[in-house]
């Protein structure tokens, strides 16, 4: 059997980035190693090309070359390496892009499965579903009349993306509607804030979550700052952040350091050293910072809480990060295709490896599981802050405290895993108007219990009692996301959790930290011996 042209230009394209990696790699070793590198290269490319050849023609099912070489050869290749180094085929390259720049395209929602179904989450205040009228439990039937029965999550999304200014008809199963409703929405630019909430949580008090970093986040960091007005405190909430841009958490980092102050530096063996530096400065804005982090916060998350932890100035509390320290050099290849490959190594302030150890072991328990901190801080490199305390490098960062993680009960997983607080939200909205200052009420909870009933969810009334303020507020916090959008629902999940609460309490000791960390840098530079000019 002939290969396709399609088939062979892949294969060739595979195997010209294979060479290029091992040009690049042999033109910095002797010319004696240059030849025997190249020759074993040739060798085993040859090797490649037979071998696909042989499965292309002999296996039982049909050989995709896109799924062969995109999603087999090179993916392979690079998780021998390390585990972030990444390829991007067109659809998830386009993907990264469109988180870095923060926008893209379409009509303004996050959809998600329910039961087989594809409906609205939420759609996003201010955005052309948000205006239309969808609502958060609309089942999405047909989008241009192309039924969406069958078709994943992302295929629907991707439908609902398009050129700015086109239009796209959405066809919607509502409940209590008796037949379909159609909305024909013009799509429009729709931003992906990387600032997805913050509201002064206290008089004087900022909270603000940042869930990655793009091109625009430093631009939403200052703007949530102006807001926010004369600060006397701030809560800086990193968890679940899985990083992004080196520049987005340099420039953040630069909004609550001196000037002049080391952000974080990077090393690599064909990477020129470089520092990155508080450039502006926060302009003697020295109030207090508690930074909530999770094993969900990486990379640019853990620069970010590095480099205000090594300075003292924000006092670190919550998990033990994810440490991944990789400096990733995206490469734009042909076909709109992209490699990530790992360049360099992170470091903090101090001189801390962000970066934890991933030799011998498996791509999955790297990303599933976590070493023991305590067991391993034995075999890891000890630093110092600028104040004198003692911190960890090789392994994520370490909270100044650590926060036990509240376990949710064999109940709320199954309400969760019914979609019970989500489904009861939208039916109770059918009939009842929310207003900003509702509560939920044992009314609203009897009748919750009624709706339990109805959908046949087990439960039992200790289990309710035992759950109250739990589910007080997670009913409060999915009807205020369907009566006033996402960021409502998000501000209500805030203002009542427990991390969130512990963080407040522990604005004063941040304070003491920044102070103490002050006084000691004063008093080293004072006992520093003159230099000559």
């Amino acid at each position: 059997m002939a290969r396709s042209t399609r088939s062979f230009l892949l294969v060739v394209g595979f195997l010209t980035l294979c060479g290029t990696i091992g040009v690049l790699s042999a033109q910095r070793l002797g010319p004696e190693t240059v030849d025997i590198n190249e020759s074993s290269l040739r060798e085993n490319l040859k090797q490649f090309s037979q071998v696909y050849d042989l499965v292309e023609q002999n296996n039982a099912d049909p050989v995709s070359a896109d799924k062969a070489v995109y999603q087999g050869a090179i993916p392979g290749m690079l998780h021998v390496l390390d585990p972030h180094s990444n390829f991007f085929d067109p659809k998830s390259f386009g993907l990264m892009r469109e988180e870095q720049r923060g926008k893209y395209y379409g009509v303004g929602m996050t959809v998600g499965p329910r039961n087989n179904k594809v409906i609205v989450i939420a759609p996003f205040v201010g955005t052309p579903a948000y205006k239309a009228g969808i609502r958060p439990g609309d089942i999405i039937s047909a989008v241009d009349g192309k039924s969406t029965d069958n078709m994943s999550t992302s295929e629907v999304a991707d439908m609902l993306k398009g050129a700015r200014g086109t239009p796209v008809k959405i066809t919607i199963l509502r409940e209590g509607a008796d037949k379909p409703i159609e909305f024909n929405i013009i799509r429009d630019e729709i931003p992906r804030h990387s600032v997805d909430i913050h509201f002064t949580i206290r008089p004087g008090i900022g909270y603000m979550h940042v869930s990655s970093f793009g091109e625009t986040t430093e631009e939403e960091v200052q703007s949530a700052l102006d807001e926010f007005g004369d600060l006397h405190g701030l809560i800086l909430d990193l968890r679940g952040n899985p990083g992004g841009l080196l520049n987005a958490a340099v420039g953040v980092a630069d909004k609550f350091l001196r000037k002049g102050q080391v952000v974080v530096s990077h090393h690599g063996r064909s990477s020129p050293d470089r520092r990155y530096y508080a450039t502006h400065g926060n302009d003697g804005k020295d109030y207090p910072i508690v930074v909530l982090v999770n094993r969900g916060s990486a990379s640019a998350a853990e620069i970010l809480s590095g480099a205000l932890q090594d300075h003292d100035r924000g006092l670190v509390i919550g998990e033990t990060t994810f440490g991944k320290g990789l400096v990733q050099t995206v490469y734009q290849l042909s076909e709109n295709t992209g490699l990530a490959l790992t360049t360099a190594r992170y470091y903090t302030p101090s001189g801390r490896l962000i970066q934890r150890d991933y030799t011998n072991v498996s791509l999955y328990d790297y990303y599933t599981q976590r070493q023991d901190e305590n067991a391993s801080k034995a075999d890891r490199e000890v630093k110092l802050t600028d104040g004198g305390r003692t911190v960890y490098g090789g392994g994520g960062i370490n909270p100044d405290i650590k926060l036990e993680q509240e376990k949710s009960t064999k109940f709320e997983d199954s309400l969760v895993q019914h979609y019970a607080l989500f489904n009861f939200a939208k039916h109770y909205s059918i009939t009842h108007k929310i207003a900003k200052d509702f509560e939920v009420d044992e009314p609203v909870l009897q009748e919750f219990r009624r709706f339990l009933d109805t959908e046949k969810v087990p439960y039992t009334e200790a289990e309710v009692l035992e759950a109250h303020d739990w589910l007080r507020a997670q009913i409060r916090a999915e009807l205020f996301t369907d009566a006033f959008g996402q960021e409502e629902g998000l501000q209500v999940r805030a203002e009542t959790d427990s991390e969130i609460q512990k963080a407040l309490e522990l604005l004063p000791k941040a304070q003491e930290l920044a102070q103490g960390a002050k006084k000691v840098v004063a008093e080293r530079m004072a006992n520093a011996p003159a230099v000559q000019r």
